[in-house]
């Protein structure tokens, strides 16, 4: 891919902090070129660890489902910083990375439905799947075994522009602020999910962490009418988290406290990567209550199974969402105005903006802003 690489230094500068293993992708033989397929410029990962270097290339043929989209932002997601450090055993380099895009649409695919040049639309952490499979005929795209990630084998949008499969595509809300949508494209579906499928707006629901993922499980759970606790290692976090929809906030660290929250919860979602007394965790839910990882623990999680039967107590996990699923979550983050709190890089820094993220000081997630030089 590459014809020229340059590298740049990366002042830190002045942050701007507003509030508000996949298989490829099957696709079809049939191609054609787009006009501007030469003018691609990307931000590359060459090996894990090291920082990005500037690109451009050709993108060769669009296939005939694809639509490309010119980058205008994207969030960095912790995702993109444990691919970039090969944490998981899934990435390949060179990588490109970001999947949390947002931009409008250039070229439409002869194959392609729905979406017309000019459109402004979101691209999550996938950006294709097989179509024909059982969970894509059944609508859950995301559980395809053939589903492609936005940034394994796939190039990700810290670029001048993405490719995805139209279906993957997914048009944003007017009344959406676009320059802060990317990370509800997977955060917000991460945390939007489980809320859907195993809590009802009567219910106690309890987030664990408090930080990319847990505040906007706190703003989307306090929305669906739950009432709310937020868990946190951070004291300085308990009035913020107040302010994101939490109706109390309780230490993790502090077992009496958690201990008088016995049965409880209906649902507790789980945003943390690190090791927790899950045991007593499992022990603030209710009847038939259920513990929901979204955070991606690298430990075994160790559990009783004694007190998930007495209880008829659930463990559980989920990725992303499918299309529609996405869609939904869009229209409900429209319609309550609910929005990540960001903190917002100009691309061109993004060795900084990784930077700050690995080092936790982000508040909350980090939006890259499409600035590439002119091709």
């Amino acid at each position: 891919m590459s014809i020229s690489t340059q590298t740049r230094s990366e002042p830190a500068g002045r942050l701007q902090q507003k509030q508000p293993a996949p298989a490829p992708t099957v696709q079809s033989s049939r191609s054609f070129r787009t006009a501007k397929a030469m003018n691609y410029q990307a931000w590359v990962a060459k090996a894990a660890k090291q920082p990005l270097v500037l690109e451009t290339g050709d993108l060769g043929p669009l296939a005939p489902e694809d639509v490309e989209i010119a980058v205008e932002h994207c969030g960095l997601c912790h995702s993109d910083l444990s691919v970039l450090n090969n944490d998981w055993g899934i990435s390949q380099y060179p990588a490109i990375l970001g999947h949390e895009v947002v931009g409008r649409v250039t070229t439409v695919g002869p194959n392609a439905k729905k979406l017309k040049v000019g459109q402004r639309v979101g691209v999550g952490w996938n950006s294709g799947s097989c179509m024909y499979c059982r969970q894509c005929m059944s609508g859950s795209h995301h559980l395809c075994p053939q589903a492609q990630a936005t940034i394994v084998g796939h190039r990700g949008g810290f670029a001048s522009r993405l490719r995805s499969h139209w279906a993957w595509a997914i048009p944003l809300p007017e009344k959406l602020d676009f320059a802060e949508a990317g990370p509800l494209l997977c955060g917000g579906i991460t945390v939007f999910a489980p809320l859907v499928m195993y809590a009802r707006p009567t219910d106690r629901v309890g987030v664990i962490g408090i930080g990319g993922l847990g505040h906007m499980a706190l703003k989307f759970a306090a929305a669906y009418g739950c009432d709310v606790t937020a868990f946190t290692s951070s004291p300085g976090k308990f009035e913020e988290a107040k302010g994101f929809g939490a109706n109390q906030v309780v230490s993790s660290k502090d077992s009496a406290a958690i201990g008088k929250l016995g049965g409880r919860f209906d649902l507790l979602i789980s945003t943390v990567n690190v090791k927790l007394d899950w045991d007593a965790m499992i022990g603030t839910l209710a009847p038939n209550g259920r513990l929901h990882f979204v955070g991606a623990v690298l430990e075994p999680v160790a559990i009783a199974v004694f007190s998930l039967i007495a209880q008829q107590r659930s463990v559980s996990g989920s990725p992303t969402g499918s299309p529609v699923a996405i869609e939904t979550m869009l229209d409900f983050a429209s319609r309550h105005n609910i929005a990540p709190q960001t903190e917002h890089f100009p691309m061109s820094n993004i060795n900084a903006a990784f930077a700050r993220l690995e080092s936790g000081q982000a508040r909350y997630r980090i939006v890259l802003d499409a600035d590439f030089p002119s091709a």
